[in-house]
């Protein structure tokens, strides 16, 4: 009995000596820090081209709006002229193409063959003369018309005028080959009156008329010329 009393206070001071010291705090586990998650690197900003300044274009001046034209009244339509028949213009000597004289080998300036063939021109060319005349007064006459249009009277009136003055120098062109034909009668044809040297048969081939040589001819249309400046 003594013998389980004192292992029972052998126990009881093992039991008060364990207790007496002071138990050993364990030690907290603390929390593990989490792994820094390596962020995506940000990629670099591609510089963009700067865009360029607009520049500033003029702006456009307003159309001013035109007041609108007067409409044109329709005019009643014109009688249209009657067609007329052409009449002849008067031949003047420089297009008239004549008959040519081939002078023979050592014949004479003016002989009794040149007379008569500048003669014979000159009668057909004074009767072809006459006859437009008389053709150009006949047709006037039976085309004289009264229009009671202003405007066709005006064309009418216009044409007559034009015709009379062709006529005109028909009749002083006729006047100057009668004295031509006389001056071949009294053998004073072909001679210049100025200088008294002969005209030439070219020129008067081309002018049967010609009273003066081409040099003195030359001379008096630029005296002519000066009067008129």
């Amino acid at each position: 009995m003594a013998e389980k009393k004192s292992i029972f206070a052998k126990a009881v001071e093992v039991a008060k000596k364990a207790v007496a010291k002071p138990v050993a705090k364990k030690a907290v586990a603390k929390p593990v820090a989490k792994k820094a998650v390596a962020k995506p690197v940000a990629k670099k900003a591609v510089a963009k081209p700067v865009a360029k300044k607009a520049v500033a274009k003029p702006v456009a001046k307003k159309a001013v709006a035109k007041p609108a034209a007067k409409k044109a009244v329709a005019k009643p339509a014109a009688k249209k002229a009657v067609a007329k028949p052409a009449a002849k213009k008067a031949v003047a000597s420089g297009n008239k193409t004549f008959k040519k004289y081939s002078a023979k080998a050592n014949e004479s300036y003016m002989s009794k063959n040149q007379m008569k063939h500048f003669k014979d021109i000159l009668a057909d060319w004074k009767k072809e003369l006459s006859h437009d005349i008389d053709k150009t007064v006949s047709n006037m006459q039976d085309e004289l018309t009264a229009y009671a249009d202003p405007n066709d009277r005006a064309s009418q009136e216009s044409d007559m005028a034009l015709e009379l003055r062709n006529r005109d120098r028909e009749r002083k062109l006729i006047k100057k080959i009668e004295q031509t034909i006389r001056n071949i009668d009294n053998d004073d044809y072909g001679y210049c009156e100025q200088c008294g040297e002969e005209i030439g048969l070219n020129r008067l081939q081309a002018r049967p008329t010609a009273t003066l040589c081409i040099d003195c001819k030359t001379l008096d249309e630029i005296r002519e010329k000066q009067m008129a400046k």
